[in-house]
């Protein structure tokens, strides 16, 4: 399978993301730190699912433009 770098980091990012909450997720339910973990769990939570929406969107982009299209277009100049 041969997928650009931006995929590739998009799928990164996602993957990053997902296995950071989990693990968040499971330090907290061993220990009773409700009190400070909350907060911080919110937080982690919301950058987490930034950086998996970002993930998301460099995944689901188009590659970029051939070096012909790039000239043709005018872009890059």
């Amino acid at each position: 399978m041969n997928m650009d770098r931006s995929r590739m980091a998009g799928a990164l990012l996602m993957l990053g993301s997902v296995m950071e909450v989990v693990l968040f997720m499971y330090g907290a339910a061993r220990r009773s730190y409700m009190a400070i973990a909350l907060p911080v769990m919110l937080a982690l939570a919301g950058v987490s699912a930034l950086a998996f929406w970002i993930g998301w969107t460099m995944y689901n982009s188009e590659g970029e433009l051939p070096d012909e299209i790039e000239e043709e277009a005018g872009v890059g100049l």
